[in-house]
């Protein structure tokens, strides 16, 4: 049974700091490609970030460019982004999802069940 365990979010002030994680279990971690994605209240699902199952490359947002980093630990299982320079506009639930380097279209095998991110102004 696979599952993606987020943690990390919480309520921090504009211009702070954040670091989510996203533990994955029940599948070969290295063989996938893992990402963030967020949704706030009333709005549609947003791309955040993204790393492929080697590391590299990442690919992000525009609206998170220079303030987020995605990064891995492919012997811990994990994938953290780190959230600098918080805006209130960054306040949403954030999910990780998890698609499988050989997986056909652009659509993630898994997700987890998301962390709730309130940034204040």
């Amino acid at each position: 049974q696979v599952q993606l365990v987020e943690a990390g979010g919480g309520l921090v002030q504009a211009g702070g700091s954040l670091r989510l994680s996203c533990a994955a279990s029940g599948l070969t971690f290295s063989s996938y490609t893992m990402a963030w994605f967020r949704q706030a209240p009333g709005k549609d699902q947003e791309f955040v970030a993204t790393i492929k199952w080697s590391g590299a490359p990442t690919n992000y947002a525009d609206s998170v460019k220079g303030r987020f980093t995605i990064s891995r630990d492919n012997a811990k299982n994990t994938v953290y982004l780190q959230m600098n320079s918080l805006k209130p506009e960054d306040t949403a639930v954030y999910y990780c999802a998890a698609k499988h380097r050989y997986g056909l279209g652009s659509a993630y095998d898994y997700w987890g069940q998301g962390t709730q991110v309130t940034v204040s102004s």
